[in-house]
């Protein structure tokens, strides 16, 4: 992770050091814990979207439908979670590269027929859900609420979605 660019509070000049009460060590951890959350959902954003494009078979319409409903989702998440990096002072990731080197998402090649796209996306959403889970403690001990309600927000998003995507494979 990037060093933060505050400067500290010299008389005016520049912006001042970030003191929103959470140490900087801390800040920085969070941040890098957010980083991979970010990196996670939009790996699963590319991959629901690339699986809405492609889907074939019986189940086309319900599941290019639900697809789109959870690309799009995953899509209106990624601000909201690089602007609280944003705000604790870092840079979000915003490249490809920056976000292979994160994500614990593996890319799929070509196009799985669309009970494994399910599969896939169940193994996706539980990936996400892993990560927001591993970044809970780091934001707990920097007493970081708001990124607590964020990760909450988040975690209750990819658990239920997993569900109601495992319960077309039974």
């Amino acid at each position: 992770m990037a060093k933060s660019k505050n400067r500290s509070d010299n008389g005016g000049a520049g912006a001042p050091r970030i003191d929103i009460g959470i140490a900087d060590k801390d800040r920085e951890k969070i941040a890098d814990g957010l980083s991979r959350v970010l990196a996670d959902t939009f790996s699963l954003y590319l991959k629901t979207h690339g699986f809405h494009w492609n889907v074939e078979g019986p189940m086309f319409n319900t599941l290019h439908l639900m697809f789109m409903e959870q690309y799009t989702e995953l899509w209106n998440a990624l601000d909201p979670i690089a602007e609280r990096i944003r705000a604790l002072g870092y840079p979000a990731p915003g490249s490809n590269k920056a976000f292979a080197k994160l994500a614990s998402i593996d890319e799929t090649d070509g196009v799985p027929e669309a009970m494994e796209m399910v599969r896939l996306l169940v193994k996706g959403h539980e990936a996400v859900a892993r990560t927001v889970r591993e970044v809970f403690p780091i934001a707990e001990k920097g007493g970081d609420e708001a990124t607590i309600d964020l990760l909450t927000q988040r975690l209750q998003v990819h658990e239920k979605t997993a569900w109601m995507l495992r319960s077309l494979l039974k």
